[in-house]
């Protein structure tokens, strides 16, 4: 039974990597079998990664491969945090890939289908691994498949957009690497767990530069200000099925990495009022950015910056409540925004156009797709019964249980960046449903494909928001693994 329970957390990463690579094969079987192998994959993952959840909960569970005891072997960390993401990553990969049936048309979908379950793939590994050296490799993985994947339509603003991304986040994989390697050279090892107990047997200053090479690196692909120049070309620029992929799930995952680094890896103190101010600057400079944009998925990607920038504030409250807070606000900005990108995405191939201008008396045409963008714009702005209410409520509350004037005034700045959100967001509801265009002409409904992960994805923001306990007694313990470090390194290395 323990050989099961321990192989369980492998077949995550196992899966999707060995289906990416059957594809060429089961293409030459059938070229209409490979649209369903992602939907297959993931779906199969999901039930899996659901099935583990109960388990992990009782008790972290460390996979050790190669037959050594941790630190000398390869190992993965299936704790509360890990699996909460890698159900949220699997959950996510099978509707997107349900609505990529008939989004994705015939053509280079077998390039399209192996790069969508590597970037799944690596995400999935970096939520799981338990050394820096593999966190450099799942890192690779989901970066290499999204800049092919964001110039997948090959024209020529895809291409641009790629080729921007790829040397932003080359840079970003060379300091990450920089990093590993003058921890290396301090510790003598890669384990996360082993490096965190020896963390204190070295001198500050001696670890302030690989924490901020690694922090950089890892800080690009999250999208922290200021390194996320690359987003808005690269979210506006890719299909919208990636879109909600790299909005959902690859800055998330990027933004988790940070998170580890700092809280298990260094144990960072000092430097959280600094990501405290970075959070809320980075939220207002997202929310504004998006506020003065007519092209509708550069202002969603705008505002996937916005929302990184409030789960970096929740983060560094590094209270109980905070972290949880800031895990809910993940929870809330995958669901919401993957939605809105998938329903964005039908919107634009009836419309013709990425400008809002032309979505004026769309809801009258698509009322179903229109409703269900609605239900994630309100969850994104945390209306209540979303999901996203519960969220940013737990944020604002622990950033008051702190007692001090100085997190009054940063509350009323996440509460400004909130307005001006709810300004654009409402500015397109009103075109959608109090306006009407008549130059366009033929509109109807997205397809069964696409409405079908589309209110999947909507009834889980209005059950979680209706019944926030059902994930708050998963966040907990998620809260307490990446606050309390010393747990982790028990649970690691025994």
């Amino acid at each position: 039974m323990n050989e099961i329970i321990d192989l369980n957390p492998v077949v995550l990463i196992a899966v999707p990597l060995a289906l990416a690579f059957l594809v060429p094969l089961l293409e030459l079987v059938s070229k209409k079998i490979v649209k369903w192998i992602p939907v297959i994959g993931f779906l199969f993952n999901s039930v899996i990664a659901l099935s583990l959840l109960p388990k992990v909960l009782k008790e972290t569970i460390i996979v050790k491969i190669g037959g050594f005891s941790p630190p000398f072997c390869i190992n993965l960390v299936v704790g509360p945090v890990g699996i909460l993401l890698s159900v949220l990553i699997s959950v996510t990969g099978f509707l997107v890939a349900i609505y990529a049936l008939k989004y994705i048309k015939e053509g280079a979908q077998q390039k399209y289908h192996i790069l969508y379950m590597l970037l799944l793939t690596g995400a999935t590994g970096v939520v799981l691994t338990g050394d820096i050296f593999n966190l450099f490799v799942f890192f690779e993985i989901l970066c290499i498949s999204s800049y092919a994947l964001v110039a997948y339509l090959g024209n020529k603003a895809g291409i641009e957009s790629s080729v921007k991304y790829l040397i932003q986040g080359s840079i970003g994989s060379s300091f990450l690497l920089i990093g590993i390697g003058l921890l290396y050279g301090q510790f003598g090892t890669l384990n996360m767990a082993d490096i965190a107990n020896q963390i204190e047997t070295v001198s500050s200053i001696s670890l302030y530069v690989p924490m901020i090479f690694m922090i950089t690196g890892l800080g690009i692909e999250a999208a922290i200000f200021p390194l996320n120049a690359w987003l808005p070309d690269a979210h506006s620029s890719a299909p919208s099925s990636i879109s909600a992929v790299l909005s959902g799930i690859a800055i998330e995952v990027g933004l988790y990495a940070v998170i580890r680094v700092l809280f298990t890896i260094f144990g960072v103190s000092d430097f959280l009022m600094f990501f405290l101010f970075l959070g809320v600057l980075t939220l207002l400079i997202g929310e504004m950015c998006a506020f003065s944009q007519e092209n509708i998925k550069r202002m969603l990607a705008y505002s996937s910056i916005g929302q990184i920038g409030l789960i970096v504030f929740a983060f560094s409250l590094a209270s109980s409540h905070g972290v949880s807070g800031g895990l809910f606000q993940m929870i809330n900005h995958t669901l919401s925004k993957a939605l809105l990108f998938l329903a964005s995405g039908f919107m634009i191939y009836k419309t013709g156009s990425m400008k809002i201008s032309s979505f004026e008396g769309i809801g009258r045409k698509m009322p179903l797709t229109c409703l269900l963008f609605t239900i994630g714009t309100f969850s994104l702005v945390g209306l209540p019964p979303f999901v996203g209410f519960a969220s940013k409520f737990m944020i604002i509350r622990a950033a008051l249980a702190q007692g001090q004037t100085l997190y009054t005034i940063l509350i009323g700045l996440v509460l400004l960046g909130t307005v001006i959100e709810g300004a654009y967001f409402f500015r397109i509801i009103q075109r959608m449903y109090f306006k009407n265009n008549s130059e366009v002409h033929q509109k109807e409904e997205s397809p069964v494909a696409g409405l079908i992960p589309m209110i999947i994805f909507a009834s889980l923001i209005i059950f979680i928001g209706l019944y926030p306990e059902f994930v708050t007694k998963i966040l907990d313990p998620a809260a307490s693994e990446l606050i309390n470090k010393i747990d982790y390194i028990r649970s690691v290395l025994g």
